[in-house]
């Protein structure tokens, strides 16, 4: 009678083990059962000889991950996958890369002709995700140590590269954090102009509980969250704007109050509504209401020939007394569209 070969207790030719694994005996826990010779016991009544263990400190493991990243990711050494991605040509390792779901679909789908598997990445449709960003996150495929290059001026095209390629929880909120770090007075224009691009579904063309999708995913909403909160709470206080203006010596630069109202001046209508609307935005010690509707004529005065110039439509402020009961605004930004004027045409 010819027998069969069972396959179930074999893995990469090594029968019943694991990559040539020799046999161990595990107890029930798991644990693995010392061989005791010489006749000897696991447990003796005698006292011990006064060597001691001392915990295992080797950086095996740290000088692996460094091996991988410097002569697999920055050389390209022993590498079996070539990724072009913009300009670029990568020399990769198909085991690395397939820690993210993103390119291991690439190489399940792309067709290995010859010794070296080739993958392209095309990134036309994702302007935020740089070629600088894109390195940074495939380097953290091969080591944390790619933290290390992430900076204010690049965390948020690393945090698009992060959510594209996937399995990057801690690089994304590393990035992430880096991003709102870098939120200031300075870099607030850019941060604006940056929420106003991400898709909306308050066109009407979505369902509003299905926004569209953003390559930022979650951290769409979250980076919304706080550029508002920096525009609404955050930017005043650093301004100043809480105090009663001092005397202020000839040259000496616009005040916190004119810097406030040249950035308002230039958000969006429906960004400028909201943080103006916000009770939590105090542009005087009280933070009172006629404070914030005095500030917000002023500052639609200035987007009159600035951002809400040309668009047709006219931006209005009412103070409505009373209205600002259970935790309302008492100040409202409304905007409507004006009227075409009717030309009279004689017979």
């Amino acid at each position: 009678m010819t027998s069969i070969p069972s396959s179930s207790g074999s893995v990469n030719g090594h029968a019943s083990h694991v990559n040539g694994s020799a046999s161990h005996t595990y107890s029930e826990g798991g644990s693995e059962s010392p061989e005791v010779g010489l006749g000897g016991s696991q447990s003796s009544v005698y006292p011990v000889n006064g060597f001691t263990q001392p915990p295992y400190s080797n950086p095996h493991n740290e000088d692996i991950i460094s091996h991988l990243y410097h002569a697999g990711f920055q050389t390209g050494h022993y590498a079996d996958t070539i990724l072009h991605v913009h300009q670029n040509v990568y020399r990769l390792h198909a085991i690395i890369l397939s820690r993210s779901p993103f390119l291991a679909h690439l190489m399940s789908t792309s067709p290995q002709v010859s010794g070296q598997r080739a993958i392209y990445v095309h990134l036309d449709q994702e302007p935020e995700v740089t070629e600088e960003g894109f390195a940074i996150a495939l380097g953290y495929l091969y080591s944390a140590i790619s933290l290390n290059l992430i900076r204010p001026h690049n965390a948020r095209s690393v945090l698009a590269a992060g959510c594209l390629l996937g399995g990057m929880d801690d690089l994304c909120g590393y990035a992430y954090e880096a991003c709102r770090q870098s939120i200031s007075v300075d870099t607030i224009g850019n941060w604006v102009e940056f929420i106003d691009s991400i898709p909306s579904s308050s066109d009407g063309t979505t369902t509003p509980d299905l926004p569209k999708p953003t390559i930022f995913g979650l951290y769409a909403q979250r980076l919304k969250d706080d550029v508002l909160h920096f525009l609404v709470s955050t930017l005043p206080e650093f301004l100043d704007v809480h105090h009663a203006p001092l005397d202020r010596l000839p040259g000496a630069g616009p005040s916190g109050r004119d810097v406030l109202l040249q950035i308002y001046s230039r958000v969006p209508f429906e960004m400028f509504k909201t943080a103006v609307e916000s009770p939590s935005f105090r542009v005087d010690p009280t933070g009172s209401d006629q404070a914030r509707f005095k500030f917000a004529k002023e500052a639609i005065e200035l987007r009159k020939r600035g951002i809400a110039r040309g668009s047709g439509a006219e931006e209005t402020v009412v103070l409505a007394f009373g209205g600002g009961n259970a935790g309302g605004s008492s100040v409202h930004i409304t905007r409507k569209m004006r009227k075409r004027p009717l030309w009279k045409v004689n017979a």
